[in-house]
């Protein structure tokens, strides 16, 4: 089952290759919400409600699948050096000077996830890294433009795989499902120093079209790719599910949730697995109207963003004082 919301519909149901309105149902929050409520899951949840008018995907406008009413609400989020062969690109882009160091604090990284990311059922595993990204007024739509700030000396795309989570009233986090995602980044200012990873990673990103329910297949695969007035830029295929990674879902989920900060009743979450494929690792310097593309047979419709810059900024930012 995967669910998406369509403007102008409201939450779709897509059963196979059929998608069908959502009767009855203001929101997918306000869904997951009221399964976690009854004690059941979303399938019995959408059962309970049924569904109304047959609705062509191919063509629908979507706003975010899914959205906190208080968008201070929603945490955006990530995990990065989960997958294997992920260390090879961002390694090459920490690369330290010759004479330096043998390892770098990326390869390092990698290899703690390689002998203790994927710890038996119920164990603790090695810590990712971990990055925050925003919160609900940094989501944007499938469709939309992902912007660039002023400052940006970058925007790049990381196609992912994102785990979206509600909190139950008890602080418990239920997984909604999972969705494509775009964890839109500035790899020339991580580039200058890795502690400036938290730097680059504070940007707008997209999730979507649609939610997978249930769950991940172990060997994900896709496409990612970059438009340029029409034309393919640049192609490689997207790897994911734990088949790919060095870490279990499990063990990333845990290390998140581990914190209470991100178990408060009805918070949303929506929490960015990691890459092993970057466009800049290649040499590619994204332009403004060009156009990523995420794409996932087992997720449905492609997660396609255009490229926008804000206009570059000069001087401080100005405090008032009270």
């Amino acid at each position: 089952m995967h669910l998406s919301t369509v403007k102008g519909v409201g939450p779709v149901v897509r059963q196979g290759t059929e998608a069908r309105a959502l009767r009855n149902t203001a929101s997918v929050y306000e869904l997951a919400a009221s399964a976690i409520n009854a004690g059941h899951g979303l399938a019995a949840e959408v059962a309970r409600r049924g569904l109304g008018e047959t609705v062509d995907l191919t063509r629908a406008a979507f706003d975010l699948p899914v959205s906190h009413p208080d968008p201070a609400h929603l945490h955006l989020t990530g995990t990065g050096l989960t997958h294997l062969g992920s260390a090879s690109a961002r390694d090459a882009m920490h690369a330290k000077l010759e004479g330096g160091e043998t390892l770098t604090d990326s390869m390092k990284m990698f290899r703690m996830g390689l002998d203790g990311g994927r710890p038996a059922a119920g164990d603790v595993g090695a810590q990712p890294e971990w990055f925050y990204k925003g919160n609900g007024y940094a989501a944007v739509a499938p469709g939309s433009a992902l912007e660039a700030p002023g400052f940006a000396e970058d925007g790049g795309e990381e196609p992912e795989i994102a785990g979206i989570y509600l909190i139950g009233p008890t602080g418990t986090p239920h997984r909604i499902g999972w969705a494509l995602g775009n964890e839109f980044s500035d790899h020339i200012t991580e580039r200058v120093n890795y502690l400036w990873l938290a730097h680059s990673k504070l940007r707008v990103a997209s999730f979507g079209p649609e939610i997978l329910v249930g769950g991940l297949p172990s060997d994900v695969r896709g496409h990612s790719r970059i438009l340029r007035d029409g034309k393919t830029l640049w192609e490689k295929p997207f790897l994911s599910g734990e088949a790919n990674m060095s870490h279990t879902l499990a063990n990333l989920e845990h290390h998140h949730f581990k914190y209470g900060i991100f178990r408060q009743p009805g918070d949303l979450h929506v929490h960015y697995f990691g890459t092993a494929t970057l466009s800049f690792a290649d040499g590619i310097r994204t332009q403004a109207h060009d156009t990523f593309e995420i794409e996932v047979a087992d997720f449905g419709q492609p997660l396609r963003n255009t490229l926008t810059f804000a206009p570059k900024t000069s001087g401080a930012t100005k405090v008032q004082q009270l």
